[in-house]
């Protein structure tokens, strides 16, 4: 089937004139998007790459410490690039709030320690060390140290609730105690139920 040359005509002018258009719009939008003011930038320093990305299925480490806050005992959660310990932890924990823990009001109430502190962790136990008297520290301050130790990378994979601390300093034990939210407490061993005869 063949088409008349006025259909054709008519056609070939259709085609034209919407690719003209198209044209036309296309060179409006660019001229309207460049009188925006903004000019092309170079590379912009924007701080650190990235870093502490987790692989798929797999939650994304990260540390928790326990500083004081208006309210009581509050965690801070800093990135990490892999599990970090109970000793790491609190070595952070000793060095105090960054300044974005201290704008949310977080302070450190821990005392200016004489020395190193320590620690070793077994399956769901960890042991402080600190040089000093282990009985003097406040309880602020035992709060901090179990909390942070606690919700550390402890072997065992247990609730950060369930892991056992004992503070140790000068020949005192205090302890175990367990982290119960945002506070320190004595661990009391359940005692084994009885069962009444049938």
């Amino acid at each position: 089937m063949s088409v008349p040359n006025s259909a054709r005509t008519r056609l070939t002018r259709r085609i034209t004139l919407g690719g003209l258009l198209t044209g036309v719009l296309g060179a409006l939008s660019a001229t309207a998007l460049t009188g925006c003011g903004i000019a092309p930038t170079g590379v912009i320093d924007a701080g650190e790459p990235a870093h502490g990305l987790k692989a798929p299925g797999k939650p994304a480490p990260d540390v928790q410490l326990y500083f004081l806050g208006p309210t009581g005992l509050r965690p801070a959660s800093r990135p990490a690039t892999a599990p970090v310990g109970p000793e790491e932890a609190i070595n952070l924990l000793l060095k105090g709030p960054n300044d974005a823990e201290r704008q949310r009001g977080l302070t450190n109430v821990l005392p200016v320690l004489p020395g190193r502190v320590t620690a070793e962790a077994e399956d769901g136990k960890v042991t402080v060390h600190v040089p000093m008297n282990a009985k003097r520290l406040d309880t602020p301050s035992m709060s901090q140290l179990v909390c942070t130790a606690a919700n550390a990378s402890v072997p065992g994979a247990r609730n950060p609730s369930e892991v056992l601390v004992t503070l140790v300093g000068s020949n005192v034990r205090v302890g175990p105690m367990v982290c119960g939210g945002t506070n320190a407490f004595p661990f009391i061993q359940p005692s084994p139920s009885s069962t009444l005869p049938d």
